[in-house]
């Protein structure tokens, strides 16, 4: 890589060439506070937190935006950037609501961070007069609260450029501008998909997801019901983060060991029901392909990509795999199958699902997601809201020994721990209709081409007299390539899968909410999605169709893959959905 040279706060640095004076900042080791910079991503240079000075320069400079040039010197804790700064934060915080205390994002706000860096007390404030909004634009999985806005536009960003949906963004100008939808239609009137990108992205407490614990510690306490809970492959890859741990620690006994605190009466493994999903899922893909039915098949386990296909491309519902996700399969199976063996009546059954993805709240809630007359899952949390829980409950996660899932969905294979991941469904799926197709094992189950955090991925494989074409695509954005390629005839596949948020469930939107001087320069879909393909490497038990509890499921209760009984309760339909409400 091509240098530059530098000069940092009086000590001399090389820097890549190109890179911008953060970015020299960065690489010094040297930390300038941001708060409307993504990098790639949002990056106007508007919120002037990361002014610094430069030799020459007429005025304070915004690091995020300024290239770094051969011989520059730079300056980045005098008295004038330290003024300017804090300044800048008191213009913010002059029409900004100050409930700290209360807020969901206390202590895990940026800017809350960086008023205590800078001493902001409240009696330097700006004062005046500052709008005041009610909370709105909530819906079943997002609350939306303008008055801790801060008008960086990284959820903008985030909707628009990684997710190609753009269905919110500033409205009005000057003292008054908000960020909202078109005509100030709530999010729930128009094509928001639920992806969960703009929590992510938001600094402060503006974004959120609508939390669902208190129905569950009620239910709970209930002693009329029963609660059980599964985790989704990726949150044992994630929930670390929730208390102080690197990304990419994988957890998953810490977990169960505080899920199992919490006081649910059964802790399951919803990589069990990935299994249970790739069974279906691969039956169904073998029968398309040797009976003419509509091709390409794609994956449906997610939720926010499915409302995607629903409002933009309502011409590829029929396209979509007819599977729930495990999420959904799992309530399926518990309030039908062990509901029955543990003699328990399916409404007073209470499923809980932790998950990766607002999405899934809605999801819980839609046509088709019912079976036995009751709904398959109750309720749906997000990593952060589990972390929040335990927290709650006052268990140390950190020092807890690790346990293992309940019995007798104690544990899903390999290939149900890899859904994860982007490319992670696609893998599953191949494993199984591979070898039913060939009829023998598989020399080598690591089908490493549709790996990795690319947003789209393509590949061919021969299993036995059969070519299968592949293509893998995570976050919406990417999502319309692939469809574009498809209806062009540019590109020809038979399996499809396709994730709603970048790199697939390990970014989801309800993962812990990291600030962006670690988004911007860690690779955290990398550390995560690795924490996953790890312990699939290490599993006896690596194929879906080889799990016991999937072949005690079929031999004793489902009959075959896609059988009458399996397509009852383990499929289900899609709408074809106008993109506003008329």
């Amino acid at each position: 890589m091509e240098k530059i040279n530098v000069k940092i706060n009086g000590r001399d640095y090389g820097a890549a060439k190109n890179s911008t004076i953060l970015e020299a900042c960065r690489e010094a080791s040297v930390e300038v506070p941001t708060l409307c910079y993504m990098k790639g991503v949002n990056e106007p240079g508007s919120c002037r937190i990361c002014l610094v000075e430069v030799k020459g320069a007429r005025s304070l400079v915004a690091a995020c935006v300024a290239p770094a040039n051969e011989g520059m010197e730079i300056f980045t804790n005098t008295k004038a950037v330290q003024k300017a700064r804090k300044i800048n934060l008191e213009l913010i915080l002059s029409d900004h609501k100050k409930d700290c205390l209360s807020c969901i994002r206390n202590q895990n706000c940026e800017l809350q961070k960086m008023c205590k860096d800078f001493s902001v007390d409240d009696e330097n404030y700006f004062k005046g007069d500052r709008n005041e909004y009610k909370t709105e634009g909530s819906t079943e999985y997002l609350v939306r609260d303008n008055n801790k806005c801060i008008l960086c536009r990284r959820c903008v960003a985030a909707c628009e450029k990684l997710q190609d949906i753009s269905v919110i963004g500033a409205n009005d100008r000057g003292f008054s501008t908000h960020i909202g939808c078109a005509f100030e239609m709530d999010l729930s009137d128009v094509a928001c998909v639920g992806c969960g990108q703009c929590i992510v992205a938001c600094p402060t407490g503006a974004l959120s997801e609508k939390d669902d614990t208190r129905q569950i510690w009620e239910a709970i306490e209930d002693p009329s019901k029963h609660v059980v809970v599964c985790a989704a492959p990726s949150i044992r890859a994630t929930l670390g983060e929730c208390f102080g741990m690197e990304p990419g620690s994988f957890v998953e006994g810490k977990m169960v060991a505080a899920l199992k605190r919490l006081g649910f009466d059964g802790v399951y493994d919803m990589n069990m029901t990935a299994d249970l999903t790739i069974m279906e899922e691969a039956n169904e893909l073998i029968d398309r392909i040797k009976n003419n039915g509509r091709l390409p098949l794609i994956t449906s386990c997610s939720p926010g990509w499915i409302q995607y296909c629903e409002y933009y491309y309502p011409e590829f519902t029929e396209n979509l795999s007819t599977c729930k996700s495990p999420q959904q399969m799992f309530g399926a199976v518990y309030k039908s199958y062990y509901a029955k063996k543990k003699n328990l009546d399916p409404k007073d059954v209470f499923v809980v699902s932790v998950i990766p993805c607002t999405a899934k709240k809605f999801e819980i809630a839609r046509d088709g997601q019912s079976a036995n007359g009751v709904r398959d899952v109750d309720a749906a949390v997000t990593t952060r809201e589990l972390g929040r829980m335990i927290t709650k409950a006052g268990i140390n996660f950190n020092n807890l020994p690790d346990e293992k899932f309940d019995s007798p969905i104690e544990t899903g294979s390999g290939a149900g721990m890899i859904f994860g991941a982007t490319g992670g469904v696609m893998e599953a799926a191949l494993r199984t209709a591979a070898e039913t197709i060939m009829g023998e094992p598989l020399e080598k189950l690591d089908f490493e081409e549709v790996r990795g955090i690319e947003g789209v991925k393509k590949a061919a494989y021969k299993l036995g007299d059969l070519e299968v074409k592949v293509a893998v695509a995570s976050g919406t954005a990417n999502a319309k390539k692939i469809l574009e390629a498809v209806k062009s005839g540019e590109l020809d596949v038979q399996f499809v899968e396709i994730m709603g948020c970048p790199g697939g469930c390990i970014n989801g939107g309800g993962q812990p909410v990291q600030p962006m001087s670690v988004r911007n320069f860690t690779d955290l879909k990398t550390a995560r999605s690795k924490a996953l393909y790890d312990a699939d490497a290490k599993l006896k038990v690596r194929k879906s169709h080889e799990n016991p509890v999937i072949k005690e499921l079929y031999d004793n209760y489902l009959g075959e893959p896609g059988g009458e009984k399996a397509h009852h309760l383990l499929h289900t339909h899609y709408t074809k959905r106008n993109k506003y409400k008329k």
